[in-house]
């Protein structure tokens, strides 16, 4: 991939800011039942983005025009995450009509709207790059497997939501690894503004899977 390689990108909407994760919450394990409310709403709607940057002095922006570039490791990272969000819809789809649990049936609905959106946008932004920069596919680890969406398929009753827990809070948590990792690198502030939401949104996903009781408990 060229290093060089640029795309102008068209920012996130802005809409109400979500309430904020508590990373403490970790490592209790186990919170009071009014923070998952907080974090439903976090989830519904992390697709929203802040206000966008400006752009850089001496730089005018056109009406509709992004304020910064992707390139170089924005362009791996959104190919990345595009891939990681095909597969976090796939596992999402398998299950949503087949839970018993009702918060994981909110919280699937809430991950496959908040990710579709999100899936579009990232799409947007590397189709209008450099067709070079897209025509490889990155699998990295962190995806959920062939085996684990056959774990899917075949669980039956309440096996399904322990499955569904154990496959998503991984494949979450990878996400927001690599999202994590990636803020520090990202070029264009809508990009890294990405990163941020897929890192705090991810983590509240993980942290409410976990607190959510085991089956016939």
């Amino acid at each position: 991939m060229d290093p060089d390689l640029t795309v102008r990108v068209r920012p996130v909407p802005a809409c109400a800011a979500p309430a904020t994760a508590r990373r403490g919450d970790r490592a209790t394990g186990r919170r009071r039942p009014a923070g998952l409310a907080a974090l439903l709403g976090l989830l519904l709607v992390t697709g929203c983005a802040a206000d966008p940057a400006p752009p850089p002095a001496g730089a005018p922006a056109a009406a509709g025009t992004a304020s910064a570039a992707v390139r170089g490791l924005d362009v791996v990272f959104l190919t990345m995450m595009v891939a990681h969000t095909e597969r976090t819809l796939e596992i999402v789809r398998l299950v949503r009509d087949r839970l018993t649990d009702g918060e994981l049936r909110t919280l699937v609905a809430a991950i496959e709207t908040t990710e579709s959106d999100e899936l579009t946008i990232m799409r947007g932004w590397l189709r209008a790059a450099d067709p070079a920069a897209t025509a490889g596919r990155h699998d990295h680890a962190g995806h959920a497997d062939a085996a684990d969406l056959d774990r899917l398929r075949s669980a039956t009753g309440a096996d399904v939501d322990r499955v569904l827990r154990e496959v998503l809070s991984a494949h979450q948590q990878a996400a927001a690894d690599l999202a994590r990792a990636h803020r520090a690198t990202a070029v264009a502030p809508e990009v890294a503004d990405l990163a941020r939401r897929v890192e705090q949104s991810r983590t509240a996903q993980v942290e409410l899977m976990a607190r959510r009781p085991a089956a016939g408990g």
